[in-house]
């Protein structure tokens, strides 16, 4: 299988890549908790313009950085161009993926007028404009999906391993997958979503069958798949969860795991990425019947193709979270409160309408997003569950 032969080195650089797949893990302290009435920066004015500043990582020298910066910026001003009952005014601050600059165009934003910030992406960068406008009351809604830097004043956009381990652990119970065996990479990333999938297993009155941490690299990733399937031999697990990545550790784990015994049949994967991000893992034998979950995939279409007419060019796949930031502010300062902005408004039960479908912010900054459980048949995409519609009944 030689595309998928080595595993990217380093990581660092395959994280800048910020691809659907990828997570924003870097540690970071907690934000400052807001507390109080709504403050004078915060407060919005029936029928006056809200203020918003967008912060992203252009003015680094990743081209990566650029295309994402152009990407998110485009799809807001898309939102903002959807709004009819609200005017937005937005300013964009560049952030070169740093969270010094990042603290600075924060508070830079705030001087200038702004009531609420949409952005940045990187999780330091996070945390730190976060931290430095906390004291003014001022919400930030980040593109990460990194749940170490949400709380306080910092919301996280981006879906995180909780939201998709609770989706498919769901599923999974309802199908027959009541005994789990974990297995996931020793970074941060890996023992994060190991966390989620363990908090998901254990909520649903499931079983962890048992853990496996593995070294990433091709070597370790085969070295621990032998331990993983031992495990599902002698506890009987009827799934492998893992946290692993499809351009990187998936697809030797999965042929790992096949080459030792373990077929789909008597354990099926289960993951917390994307696998339809790249097409040639489709083919992989241990994948086939597996579970994985996708957002909306009507509302995302819709979004890629109003996206394509407008700019010419098919969105990055972050792009939809600017997007969803602005839906998300303008429907509420739509309804003319002066609290529009402040935390209580922004976790209303409800939630909204974006790219890839329903979204809510939830208190502790994280958030939860309507879900689709989709799984691998002769090496096609299929969508077993379709992602829910409201927060209410079957999905959640």
């Amino acid at each position: 299988m030689p595309m998928f032969a080595r595993l990217p080195q380093p990581r660092k650089a395959a994280a800048r890549l910020v691809a659907l797949f990828s997570m924003f893990w870097l540690a970071a302290c907690q934000p400052i908790v807001a507390t109080g009435p709504v403050s004078d920066a915060q407060r919005v004015t029936a029928g006056a313009p809200v203020k918003v500043a967008l912060l992203v990582p252009a003015g680094s020298s990743s081209q990566g950085d650029a295309l994402v910066a152009t990407n998110l910026e485009n799809a807001a001003r898309l939102a903002i161009a959807d709004l009819s009952d609200v005017e937005i005014e937005m300013k964009v601050y560049p952030t070169a993926g740093d969270p010094g600059r990042a603290a600075q165009a924060a508070t830079t934003a705030v001087a200038d007028g702004a009531q609420i910030i949409l952005g940045p992406l990187y999780a330091e960068a996070a945390n730190a404009a976060g931290v430095a406008v906390a004291n003014q009351g001022i919400n930030v809604l980040a593109f990460s999906n990194n749940p170490t830097i949400a709380g306080g004043n910092v919301f996280v956009l981006g879906s995180t391993f909780a939201n998709t381990a609770n989706r498919l652990v769901r599923y999974g119970m309802r199908n027959g997958i009541q005994r789990y065996a974990v297995a996931y990479g020793n970074d941060l990333q890996g023992t994060i979503g190991r966390d989620a999938i363990i908090n998901a297993v254990n909520g649903a009155g499931a079983a962890v069958a048992g853990t496996q941490a593995y070294e990433l690299s091709q070597a370790g990733v085969q070295a621990a798949a032998p331990r993983v399937a031992e495990t599902v031999r002698s506890t009987g697990a009827t799934g492998v969860f893992t946290t692993a990545g499809v351009n990187a550790d998936l697809p030797i784990l999965a042929t790992a795991l096949n080459d030792a015994g373990i077929t789909p049949q008597q354990a099926r994967m289960l993951g917390l990425t994307r696998w339809d991000a790249a097409p040639q893992a489709l083919a992989l034998p241990g994948l086939q019947n597996g579970l994985f979950a996708v957002p909306d995939t009507a509302r995302n279409r819709g979004f890629e193709q109003r996206y394509a007419a407008t700019y010419g060019a098919q969105p990055h796949p972050l792009a939809g979270l600017a997007y969803d930031g602005i839906a998300a502010i303008g429907a509420l300062a739509a309804t003319g409160r002066a609290d529009a902005l402040t935390r209580n408004a922004l976790t209303q039960s409800q939630g909204f309408k974006g790219t890839s479908g329903i979204f809510r912010l939830l208190p502790d900054g994280t958030n939860q997003r309507g879900l689709a459980v989709a799984t691998i048949r002769n090496n096609q995409v299929v969508i077993l569950d379709p992602a829910p519609t409201s927060f209410r009944g079957a999905g959640f």
